[in-house]
């Protein structure tokens, strides 16, 4: 009967879960964190980490990504993320990626919070819906990181499989060439999930792994509209608490679904909320808030500061040594001619 219970309790929701926060906001969240008690901590992260860094989200109006594409001429904006679209018109696709290709951004406020939650032993991992890549530039490795819809960090031959890097696609997107494989002549897709391709297997194990142990959810800058990320939320353990960090509320639980006691949606309001909440603001900012509240906002600030200074002197060096590149086989070509005379 004990057995059936607990099922019936886990399944349907029933049952006093533990609240673990002393009181629902941003202060009740930085109090659990400096208790020691959080080890596990899972970020899920959305286009709206990026959005500072000057990368639109995808559906914010007038300005997210898929409300200016008309210029590609496409059936309907979602399109240019569909595999069978992808192989008879490559082009669009590639169009914008020159726009947004990976090394032309630096990561923003939140993504350094990340790292510092790494850097300070609180990070399990990160699951991150975004292809920008910044998560990694701004320091997590490929173990702290879940790519859930793929990443631009490797390719792949829609035909044969052959496997390319970031520098090879970059190359080809740059010299407005549609990068086809060296082996077989077929077209080289970046290795992020279009409509109707499956999630990476990676994904679905550590999720698996991850989620049963996790002790505080973060989720930000994301509308939790697309599954099976969307998910991932009621995948926690009941007495989790989980803070969302938006620019509005989002995965709230349905009503009808909440009735019959199913789901695992937020609830920031009703009388049985214990343990999620809402800090409605950007990113960078609720992250600017909560590193305050933890004592750790100058750190936050000068590791922002001090990268970002990196990442323009090594794009200065690059950009130095292809002048000078350029410099060379200018001079080399003015040369030629001389050359000849001589002989």
């Amino acid at each position: 009967m004990d057995f059936l219970r607990n099922l019936f309790s886990s399944t349907l929701g029933l049952g006093s879960p533990e609240k673990v926060l002393d009181e629902l906001t941003l202060e009740g969240v930085a109090r659990y964190i400096k208790s020691g008690k959080c080890k596990n901590i899972i970020c899920m992260v959305g286009a709206g980490i990026s959005t500072s860094a000057g990368i639109p989200d995808f559906r914010s109006p007038g300005t997210g990504l898929y409300a200016n594409l008309q210029k590609y001429n496409l059936p309907y904006p979602e399109a240019i993320f569909q595999v069978d679209y992808f192989k008879k018109h490559p082009e669009p696709f590639f169009a914008l990626a020159r726009e947004l290709y990976p090394g032309q951004f630096k990561p923003t406020i939140c993504h350094y919070f990340i790292k510092l939650l790494k850097d300070k032993g609180h990070l399990r991992r990160c699951y991150s819906q975004n292809i920008d890549t910044l998560e990694r530039v701004a320091g997590l490795e490929g173990e702290d990181l879940i790519n859930a819809h793929g990443t631009f960090y490797t390719s792949h031959c829609v035909s044969c499989k052959k496997e390319y890097n970031l520098d090879w696609m970059r190359d080809k997107i740059f010299s407005d060439d549609i990068p086809r494989c060296e082996g077989c002549s077929s077209l080289v897709k970046p290795d992020i999930v279009f409509f109707g391709e499956n999630l990476p297997v990676r994904f679905f194990t550590s999720m698996k792994m991850d989620f049963p142990r996790c002790d505080l959810l973060i989720i930000m800058g994301t509308s939790l509209q697309v599954q099976p990320f969307a998910g991932l939320v009621g995948r926690v353990p009941k007495s989790c608490p989980r803070l969302l960090i938006n620019m509005e509320k989002a995965g709230q639980a349905d009503p009808m679904l909440g009735l019959l006691g199913f789901g695992g949606g937020m609830d920031f309001e009703s009388d049985k909320a214990y343990r999620d909440v809402a800090h409605i603001s950007t990113c960078d900012d609720g992250c600017l808030d909560l590193a305050e509240l933890l004592g750790w906002k100058d750190e936050l600030q000068e590791l922002v500061q001090k990268e970002h200074a990196r990442i323009d002197s090594l794009d200065q060096k690059e950009k130095a040594g292809e002048s000078k590149g350029a410099s060379a086989a200018k001079s080399s070509a003015s040369e030629a001619p001389e050359a000849k005379k001589e002989e």
